[in-house]
């Protein structure tokens, strides 16, 4: 078992120096919502050595059914067997990556967490840092590797549902702390671009993702995040918030942000608002 386990974040440096490690994993998740092909093209034209693409449609979603949103949850037992598939074992070490500030890699990131498996970092600075440092690429297919038996098993207690909402608004409960990641934007309704209504979930609050990010794509510091987090959070514990956004995906950000400021215990809205628009009686909320 390797010594070292990173379960948030690993630098261009750390990871470069365990290149070729039978230990490691690295997955490429770069994906494009409005050009769903594009991250897939990326990667055969060149990606870190050794990594094996995850395409957010194909193998970290499972199919859109008319109550769902659009990125529903993958089945746990494909997504063991497709994690068994590229050899991912109990103890080993996964790095994740995208080109969009960890917007795309933070869904790997959290469905391995879901699944009980901690050793999993986000590549911090992404493909731009990795680039920018010089280091190796490679544009040849990963080399195949032994299919193993990736054991997981999902964890409820990280998921609320769009029932238990339903519910919490019904009663006029201070239950979950609702936190959506999308912009401003789209928080208040003023555009939305994907979606086909537009605001919030009444009672949410917009901590847009970009907040959580330098100006090179880097996660701030623990300090900063710290500030941004409990500011928001007031005197919720962690476990009383619950991450959104448009599909699911870029909520798992906030979440890593979380755990980077020492505020582990979110729990994530993975249907968030594209599935809470399904059914038109639900009640939605524009402006601030």
């Amino acid at each position: 078992m390797s010594p070292t386990m990173f379960d948030t974040l690993v630098s261009s440096e750390q990871l470069a120096s365990r290149l070729g490690d039978p230990h490691w994993r690295i997955f490429d998740c770069r994906f494009d919502l409005a050009a769903p092909q594009r991250g897939e093209q990326a990667h055969a034209e060149s990606h870190l050595p050794g990594a094996f693409y995850a395409h957010l449609d194909h193998d970290l979603s499972s199919p859109i059914t008319p109550r769902t949103g659009r990125h529903p949850l993958p089945e746990p037992a494909e997504l063991c067997g497709w994690l068994g598939n590229h050899g991912v074992r109990a103890d080993t070490q996964v790095a994740v990556y995208d080109d969009s500030g960890g917007t795309m890699a933070v869904r790997l990131w959290w469905l391995l967490r879901w699944l009980g498996h901690e050793r999993v970092a986000v590549l911090d600075g992404g493909w731009p840092s990795w680039v920018k440092a010089g280091l190796p690429l490679e544009n040849s297919s990963p080399q195949a590797v032994e299919a193993v038996a990736f054991q997981g098993s999902p964890d409820p207690r990280q998921l609320v549902s769009t029932a238990m909402l339903e519910r919490q608004l019904s009663e006029g409960g201070d239950g979950v702390l609702l936190m959506d990641a999308r912009t401003s934007e789209r928080f208040r309704g003023d555009a939305e671009p994907i979606d086909p209504v537009a605001g919030h979930i009444p009672g949410a609050i917009n901590l847009p993702l970009q907040q959580n990010l330098n100006s090179d794509g880097s996660f701030k510091s623990a300090a900063q995040l710290r500030e941004i987090y409990n500011g928001a959070l007031g005197r919720r514990a962690p476990v009383e918030v619950a991450a959104m956004c448009g599909s699911g995906v870029t909520a798992c950000h906030n979440l890593l942000a979380m755990e980077l400021a020492g505020l582990r215990g979110g729990r994530l809205y993975a249907g968030s608002w594209s599935e809470w628009i399904r059914a038109p009686g639900r009640p939605v909320a524009t402006g601030d």
